[in-house]
């Protein structure tokens, strides 16, 4: 049933299962199967099991089911389907849908396990994979063609913060019937309207803002309910990528919270990327909400914020880079993001660390080049703590 609910109540509410004892908090059905009453009912669940009907959980759980019925209520869409990490859903979602022979077009700007994928994993296998300049529309039109099955892009890149132009490449894949595939981490679910822009299927790292605690590794595909149960579960429950129930715990809890964390974090990346620009130590300052961001215009059509990261680039390298970081007193150096703790990432040698240096230098990864993603902490702090160690960088 739909429910006209604004975003707070239903990440509170949605999908809520409460047992005979009527618990006020969800709860973790923390068991691998499910009992039957007698050989009958297990043979007809095995046919055909019923909307709150369980076999074993790799298949489904009632904790797991929770988080997938409210997330998807978050999403827009149909259906959504919880895996062991994020990762788990970005593979899940594109080889569950592709075979030898097909043709899928990628944004370049990619988070190096991505690009692995796409570029090991699927031509591995037969899949053609062409790759473009994600903000260029003219590459996408070029790209696409009658016989492409997917595009994929992330809706703001990592580390860079590029956007891609949701609504405008969803039509021109829709054009030739191809599927719409977005990973919407560093957008969020509650700055994004990937859905509502032409997105097919929406796929999240769970284990970054949806946690939000640095707790559990977790992911999720949202799509329609034909994608989910016909195309994507078939695959994912057959090679094993389920969610466990007590990670599923963890994420309902965080959904409780996300929409309040994730507008107190861009509040204050904001006021960060507003106090870097101008900086002498500082090069380039990139935030979507800046007006010198190239896509600050599509950024305020398409999320309507500049998310919760802030990239920006230390005079001087890396050697200056590592200074600045380790001379952080708030901020810790990690290579997660979405946590309530501020985290400081040199791309360059963690989470891209892999990529040739041509193709660091292409998708604008310089040795000097910090990510920043804002917790929790009073922005005021973080400042203080960004400008004292950028004296020392």
């Amino acid at each position: 049933m739909t429910k006209d609910w604004k975003t707070r109540t239903t990440l509170v509410h949605e999908g809520t299962r409460r047992s005979q004892y009527g618990e006020m908090a969800e709860a973790i059905f923390l068991t691998q199967g499910f009992a039957y009453p007698d050989a009958e009912a297990a043979e007809a669940r095995f046919i055909k099991a019923g909307e709150d009907e369980f076999i074993y959980a790799r298949y489904g759980n009632p904790t797991t089911r929770m988080f997938e019925e409210r997330i998807a209520a978050l999403e827009g869409t149909e259906d959504a389907f919880a895996t062991a990490s994020g990762m788990a859903a970005v593979n899940g979602a594109l080889v569950s849908m592709l075979r030898a022979g097909d043709h899928v077009v990628s944004s370049r700007a990619l988070f190096g396990s991505c690009l692995y994928i796409l570029e090991e994993v699927l031509t591995r296998y037969g899949v053609k994979v062409t790759f473009v300049d994600g903000a260029d529309l003219a590459q996408w039109r070029a790209a696409v063609t009658p016989g492409t099955k997917a595009v994929f892009f992330e809706s703001m890149s990592n580390p860079t913060l590029e956007l891609v132009d949701i609504r405008a490449v969803s039509e021109i894949a829709h054009a030739v019937g191809a599927l719409v595939v977005v990973d919407n981490v560093f957008a969020t679910p509650i700055f994004s309207r990937a859905v509502e822009q032409g997105a097919d299927v929406v796929v999240y790292s769970t284990t970054k803002h949806v946690d939000g605690q640095g707790r559990a590794l977790g992911g999720v595909i949202c799509g329609t309910k034909d994608f989910i149960r016909k195309v994507a579960e078939p695959y994912l429950k057959h090679t094993g990528a389920a969610m466990s129930p007590f990670t599923a715990w963890i994420m309902l809890n965080g959904l409780a919270t996300l929409d309040l964390r994730c507008r107190a974090m861009a509040d204050s990346a904001a006021r960060i990327a507003t106090a870097l620009e101008g900086h002498p130590k500082v090069t380039k300052v990139i935030y979507p909400a800046l007006a010198s961001h190239p896509q600050h215009a599509l950024a305020m059509e398409q999320m309507g914020s500049g998310g919760t990261l802030v990239t920006f680039e230390v005079a001087g390298g890396k050697e200056a880079a590592f200074r600045f970081v380790n001379a952080l007193r708030i901020a810790l150096i990690s290579n997660n993001l979405g946590d309530a703790k501020t985290i400081a990432t040199h791309p360059a040698t963690t989470t891209h660390q892999r990529l040739p240096q041509e193709q660091k230098d292409a998708l604008g990864i310089t040795p000097g080049l910090i990510r920043f993603s804002v917790g929790l902490e009073d922005a005021g702090d973080l400042i203080a703590d960004l400008m004292q160690a950028l004296d020392a960088a």
